[in-house]
């Protein structure tokens, strides 16, 4: 399932211009540029805290890798049906849009006020520009990650991230997508029940 690694520079400046077009985007909606607490951290796992989705990466980024492979493995359909109109660079442009797109999305008000509704992210106020933009390059490292993978190890990979983090935090990709369109009361309460240090900042008491 290889895809020749051949980016053009033009096809990085679209890259760059992309990115820098998202950024502009969240900046006017009045996203944040970093953490409200002042600090780039490169890794923070706490996921009922004020500074989760602020920084480089947390226990949300292997779902944004997951999207990449997603991404990857519907760039190659569509380029083994048209391949002269899906080179690499085309492939990556449009997930970077569609990812884009989702992180404005995401940080709307709507969607907002629907994480804290029906999922477990009760005090969620949106991404940091950092954040979001770390998100968007998550992905695109899945996209190669599943470029340079056969299709077997990218799909176990998968499913490992998936199962690895329900079982940190009772949350992952699919949970996510579950919860935000037909939410389940049984799943959030069970949800609503994590404890310990990853979850709340806390050491379990028993």
């Amino acid at each position: 399932m290889n895809w020749p690694l051949r980016i053009s520079k033009f096809s990085a400046l679209i890259a760059f211009l992309l990115f820098a077009i998202i950024g502009a985007v969240l900046w006017s909606m009045g996203r944040p540029p970093i953490c409200a607490c002042g600090d780039v951290k490169l890794l923070h796992l706490v996921v009922q805290s004020s500074e989760n989705s602020q920084h480089l990466a947390d226990w949300y980024t292997p779902s944004h890798i997951i999207h990449g492979f997603l991404f990857y493995g519907a760039g190659y359909l569509l380029r083994r049906k048209w391949s002269a109109l899906f080179p690499l660079g085309v492939a990556v442009a449009l997930a970077i849009m569609v990812e884009g797109a989702w992180e404005i999305l995401e940080n709307s008000p709507v969607i907002i006020d629907r994480y804290r509704e029906v999922t477990i992210s009760y005090g969620y106020a949106g991404d940091s520009i950092v954040n979001s933009l770390a998100d968007i390059a998550w992905m695109i490292f899945g996209f190669f990650l599943a470029s340079r993978l056969p299709w077997k190890a990218t799909l176990a990979l998968g499913l490992a991230m998936e199962l690895f983090v329900g079982w940190m935090i009772r949350d992952n990709l699919a949970l996510n997508i579950l919860m935000l369109t037909a939410p389940l009361e049984s799943v959030k309460e069970w949800q609503a029940g994590a404890s310990g240090y990853w979850v709340t900042g806390k050491e379990r008491s028993d």
